[in-house]
């Protein structure tokens, strides 16, 4: 470039604004569409979990678990219907995504959540552990989070977790499953008697 060239584009500016009512409202009429398209979101999110009130209150653990099998720290990614990975269920706080500790005994599967609710899982309702990929609105790697299926009142309930150590998954999945023949096995077996 040439020193005309460059003295030329120094004494370029851009023109000032003049309308400062014009540039305001569209700065607030932005602000107010977020925030309707928020409180819509949130509407939604409430409305969701009307149509969920049918769902029975959450168990808690009992009073003596028993002796720990499997521990596990972790992520709570969601719960959604068995099945349907897409369909979140939002009731009694199993929407909360949330820090999770989970503990699996002869009693079942103890989530505890800090800042969220806690809940447990018991071994009779129990239906099946797999690796998977995804639960509404998380997407990971094949393998990548731990499935738990559950029966739950009348529905069938997938629940997401996710290990700070996701090499821990396949030993969470057998031995869910292996704990779900025991329990089908000791059923059979009582109801032969």
């Amino acid at each position: 470039m040439t020193s005309a060239a460059l003295l030329l584009a120094a004494d370029q500016k851009s023109a000032e604004v003049t309308d400062w009512a014009a540039r305001i409202g569209w700065v607030v009429g932005l602000g107010l569409f977020v925030a309707l398209v928020y409180w819509l979101m949130r509407e939604g999110w409430k409305w969701r979990g009307t149509l969920q009130g049918d769902l029975p209150e959450l168990p808690t653990a009992p009073d003596e678990p028993g002796e720990a099998k499997l521990t596990m720290s972790g992520r709570y990614h969601g719960s959604t219907t068995a099945g349907q990975w897409l369909d979140r269920i939002v009731a009694h706080g199993l929407g909360t995504r949330s820090r999770a500790e989970l503990t699996l005994t002869d009693a079942g599967l103890d989530v505890v959540r800090p800042g969220a609710t806690d809940f447990f899982i018991p071994a009779d309702a129990l239906r099946e552990a797999v690796l998977g990929k995804g639960i509404a609105g998380k997407v990971l790697t094949e393998g990548g989070l731990l499935l738990v299926t559950w029966a739950h009142g009348d529905r069938l309930i997938d629940s997401g977790f996710r290990s700070d150590h996701a090499a821990e998954h396949t030993e969470w999945v057998e031995a869910i499953n292996s704990m779900i023949k025991k329990t089908e096995t000791q059923t059979e077996t009582e109801g032969a008697r």
